[in-house]
C-alpha cells in the first residue's frame, strides 16, 4: 500500500454553479426576535451567503490548503485522504514521534492544521526541536475526500483503518493519537485495541462510559449527567434527524449551499468557545472554506453516516495505555468530573481544564493544544 500525492482542485463549473445557487437563495424570517434563539439568524446568514457569492476567494483558500502535503491512499479497500507533515528532526535527537490527529463533526482536516504545524516544527514557534512530531491528519471516512468504509461506520472500524494507515501504509510501529468528538471516540479505540503500538492517547471531549451497572454514578457524576441531559433537550434536534432520517435532511443540504452553511455554522457557534459571537472565533473566510469543502465534495450526506450507524457502536474496553484529557470548554462538557475519565482510562496521567477552546479546540486554540500534546507525550517518546 502506497500513498500518492493529492491536490485539492474544485472546477470552475462547480464554483459557478455554487454562485448561481447562492444568488437564488430564498431566506426565511426569524422565528424569534431574540438573536439566534431559534437557530441561525436569517440576517446573519444572508450576510454570509452574500460574501460567499461575491467576496470570498476560494482560489486563494485552495492555494493555502494545497501548501500542505496532502496524500491519498487505499486503506482497507477504500481511499483515505490525509495531510502528512513530517517533523523537523533536531540533529542528534530521536526521530519525531508519529501522531495521528482525528477531527469530528461538522469539522474537517482543516481543524488540525495550525496545531499540526506547531507540532511538526516546534523550533519555528520558539520551541525545542527535539519535541517534533510526524503529524498525520486524516479526513474521517465519508468526509470530504475519504470514502465511507465497507460496512457500518463505527468508531472501532475507523480505528482499525487508522491503525492500518499508520502501520501498513506509513510504516510507523509506534505512534500517539489525539482527537475530540468522533475523533475522540476513534482515539479511545486506538488505545484500547493497539496497546503495543499506541504510545498514548490525548482527548478533548467525551470520555463517558455507558456502563454504570457495576459502579453506580457518584453524586458528582450524576449531577453532571443530569446537566448534560438538560442541555441535550435544547441541542439534540440536529442529531435526532441525522440518527433517524439522514437522507431526508441530506437531500435539502445537497441542493442548497445556504442550507448547508446554516447547518454547519449553527454548531460552530453553539459548540466553540465564542460566547455566542461566532466571528470572535471564526472569520467569514474560514467558515466558508469549510463549507466550500463540504459542498464541492458532496459529502455532507455521507458525513451523517456515523450518526445513523451510531447504535452499532459498542462500549470501549478499559484503556490501559497512558491517557490525557484537555477538557473542551463547551456547554456539554462543562463540569465533567475527572472520575468519568478514570472509569475508562486506567492510566490517566494528564488532566487539564484550561477553560478556553471548545468543540474545535485544535482550531480555536492551536498553541494550547500543541503545548498540551508536547507536555503529555514528552515522557512517552521512548517509553510506555
Amino acid at each position: 500500500m502506497t500513498a500518492e500525492q493529492f491536490r485539492i482542485s474544485v472546477s470552475d463549473d462547480v464554483l459557478q454553479d455554487l454562485r448561481d445557487r447562492l444568488n437564488r437563495t430564498l431566506f426565511t424570517a426569524a422565528s424569534d426576535s431574540t438573536f439566534w434563539a431559534a437557530g441561525v439568524d436569517p440576517t446573519y446568514l444572508r450576510e454570509l451567503v452574500a460574501h460567499w457569492a461575491d467576496g470570498f476567494d476560494w482560489r486563494q483558500a485552495e492555494t493555502a490548503l494545497n501548501a500542505y502535503p496532502h496524500r491519498i491512499a487505499e486503506v482497507a479497500g477504500r481511499p483515505v485522504h490525509f495531510v502528512h507533515i513530517r517533523g523537523r528532526r533536531a540533529e542528534g535527537a530521536p526521530a519525531p514521534l508519529p501522531l495521528i490527529m482525528t477531527h469530528g463533526w461538522p469539522s474537517s482536516f482543516v481543524e488540525m492544521l495550525k496545531a499540526a504545524e506547531r507540532l511538526a516544527d516546534p523550533a519555528a514557534y520558539g520551541g525545542d526541536p527535539a519535541d517534533a512530531f510526524d503529524v498525520v491528519v486524516p479526513s474521517l471516512p465519508g468526509f470530504l475526500y475519504s470514502a465511507l468504509p465497507d460496512g457500518p461506520f463505527t468508531r472501532r472500524r475507523v480505528a482499525e483503518i487508522w491503525h492500518e494507515l499508520m502501520t501498513g501504509t506509513l510504516g510507523y510501529e509506534r505512534y500517539g493519537a489525539f482527537g475530540g468528538d468522533i475523533g475522540g471516540g476513534v482515539t479511545q479505540w486506538l488505545g484500547a485495541l493497539y496497546p503495543d503500538h499506541v504510545a498514548g492517547i490525548h482527548l478533548t471531549s467525551a470520555v463517558i462510559t455507558s456502563d454504570f451497572e457495576n459502579r453506580p454514578a457518584t453524586p458528582e457524576e450524576q449531577a453532571y449527567l443530569d446537566v448534560l441531559d438538560a442541555y441535550d433537550v435544547g441541542d439534540q434536534g440536529y442529531s435526532e434527524i441525522m440518527w433517524t432520517r439522514p437522507d431526508t435532511i441530506a437531500a435539502a443540504l445537497m441542493d442548497s449551499p445556504a442550507g448547508l452553511l446554516a447547518w454547519i455554522i449553527d454548531k460552530y457557534r453553539d459548540w466553540s468557545d465564542c460566547d455566542g459571537d461566532l466571528e470572535s472565533r471564526w472569520d467569514k473566510d474560514t467558515l466558508l472554506t469549510i463549507a466550500t469543502l463540504y459542498w464541492a465534495t458532496g459529502s455532507i450526506g455521507s458525513s451523517f453516516r456515523q450518526y445513523y450507524d451510531y447504535p452499532l457502536n459498542k462500549p470501549v474496553p478499559t484503556i490501559q495505555v497512558p491517557a490525557a484529557v484537555t477538557l473542551s470548554h463547551e456547554p456539554a462538557l462543562a463540569g465533567l468530573p475527572r472520575s468519568l475519565a478514570e472509569r475508562l482510562c486506567a492510566d490517566l496521567r494528564h488532566w487539564s481544564t484550561p477553560g478556553r477552546g471548545g468543540h474545535f479546540m485544535a482550531h480555536e486554540e492551536p498553541e494550547q493544544v500543541a503545548d498540551e500534546l508536547r507536555a503529555f507525550f514528552g515522557p512517552l517518546r521512548t517509553t510506555g
